[in-house]
């Protein structure tokens, strides 16, 4: 990608996180926004800048910037288009820890290590299924592995929610569906770190990626090791998933769709991919949040819900194109 274009991108995320801020019930000027950070505006102002919208656009980006980012590198390392965490299962393993953890009654520090051990489970099922069907190397049916996984991540879900409490199978559906409505200062930090590990563990395999990426016979005779690299892959995804899903629930297609974009852009080599994948998504999930907030005043619309509105042509496009 050009200068111009990185660029271009970056003013694209800085606008979709000034709207986040601005936009909602109460309507914000960006004189409101600059002064609420800066604690300057009034107490009701500085409260809903600095203690609701903040850390709640914060999240959504760094969900976005987490799923993008683990799409691109799945995408590369599996040479498979499709291939993203809500597709392959890894999102829905890891939302399946957490809500078990949740109805074990786990103190908040444990459900994203629950996630994460979820997502790293769902990863291995989806590959031994695949693997099981023949297909491993085909993306259709690594595809519908990872679409097997998921609904039984799902069908555990509900088994660990058959005797919880009214109030509890309620909020953990809303999160299922997607949601950075109960974003805090402490989920922010928490997610920074999932985030800003697994996507560094990626870039550092970026290069291993673009020689995987050309096959993996072809890498091998080039000196990569292949089965660390994929497993590298892998678990930096589920940790991403992990970490997104205990901060935002289940929000699907955004690492599906933000790797084309990117690629659509002139980026060629995994490392730019990947890094331009975390921005764009970042954009994209703030944006996404900014309509559900607004689309059905005073009602919110499920996050996950508008990413899939956005996610499911364009999946449909590129399954057609793969038949």
């Amino acid at each position: 990608m050009t200068a111009s274009r990185w660029l271009l991108l970056a003013l694209v995320l800085a606008a979709a996180l000034l709207a986040g801020i601005m936009l909602g019930t109460l309507r914000l000027s960006p004189t409101d926004v600059l002064r609420g950070v800066l604690g300057t505006a009034d107490p009701m102002r500085n409260a809903v800048v600095r203690e609701l919208r903040l850390p709640r656009v914060l999240v959504a980006a760094l969900v976005g910037a987490g799923l993008g980012a683990s799409g691109a590198a799945l995408q590369g390392a599996t040479r498979n288009v499709l291939a993203e965490p809500y597709l392959l299962g890894v999102s829905g393993g890891a939302a399946m820890g957490a809500v078990i953890a949740v109805a074990l009654h786990a103190t908040p520090a444990v459900v994203p290590l629950a996630g994460f051990a979820g997502a790293l489970g769902a990863v291995a099922l989806t590959l031994m299924v695949a693997r099981a069907a023949g297909g491993r190397g085909d993306a259709r049916v690594v595809l519908m592995a990872g679409v097997v996984v998921g609904a039984f991540a799902n069908a555990a879900i509900m088994v660990a929610l058959a005797g919880a409490d009214a109030s509890v199978v309620r909020g953990a559906l809303w999160w299922m569906m997607g949601s950075a409505a109960d974003a805090s200062w402490s989920s922010v930090r928490l997610l920074a770190v999932y985030v800003a590990a697994g996507v560094a563990v990626l870039l550092l395999l970026a290069r291993a990626i673009d020689v995987l990426a050309l096959g993996e016979e072809t890498a091998a005779g080039m000196g990569v090791d292949v089965s660390r690299v994929t497993l590298g892959v892998y678990v930096a995804a589920a940790l991403l998933a992990a970490g997104t899903v205990a901060a935002a629930g289940l929000v699907g297609f955004v690492g599906l769709l933000v790797p084309h974009l990117v690629r659509m852009a002139g980026a060629r080599t995994h490392r730019s991919i990947i890094s331009a994948a975390a921005l764009a998504g970042a954009a994209l999930v703030v944006l996404a949040d900014v309509v559900a907030r607004i689309a059905m005043p005073p009602a919110e619309l499920p996050l996950g819900a508008v990413t899939a509105i956005l996610g499911v042509p364009f999946f449909l496009a590129r399954l057609r194109r793969l038949a």
